[in-house]
């Protein structure tokens, strides 16, 4: 399986418990508990700027990796790697953090995998129509790995 990237859970997120030695000392063991992972950053829908979501659709792989989200997974969640996108791990990092800083994308961290998905109803209430134009695309099937179909 495919990951987008690797995922470091910072110490103040862990609750460890200790075991006492037998001679009197503790020893640390595995987390007790690992809070939830927050949602990565992403703009509000106020904040979602026409400039920056067309810039981020400008990009054919970006727009196929939507288009995708939309069509195969029928904007349920899915780990980055699911995609299909004929392109580096680093490449598609890159794209994925695109489409989420322009607000399309929402993602947030399941272990070391990034499961993202479209912020459907916000992209609809703050640019109407906009995600029909990305449904009625074609995707090239240059883009896509050998057996994937759009």
């Amino acid at each position: 399986m495919v990951r987008c990237t690797s995922a470091f859970v910072p110490q103040s997120a862990v609750r460890r418990k200790s075991y006492s030695k037998p001679n009197g000392g503790s020893v640390p063991s595995m987390p007790a508990h690992v809070d939830a992972p927050e949602r990565l950053p992403q703009p509000s829908v106020a904040e979602m700027d026409l400039p920056i979501v067309l810039d981020a659709l400008s990009d054919p792989i970006r727009l196929a990796i939507l288009h995708r989200y939309l069509v195969d997974a029928a904007g349920g969640e899915r780990s980055c790697g699911w995609v299909g996108i004929d392109r580096p791990k680093s490449t598609l990092t890159h794209h994925f953090r695109v489409l989420r800083e322009a607000g399309l994308l929402e993602q947030h961290l399941e272990g070391l995998t990034r499961i993202s998905r479209v912020r459907i109803e916000d992209v609809q209430q703050r640019f109407p129509g906009l995600l029909d134009l990305v449904l009625d695309w074609q995707v090239p099937a240059a883009l896509l790995r050998d057996g994937i179909e759009s």
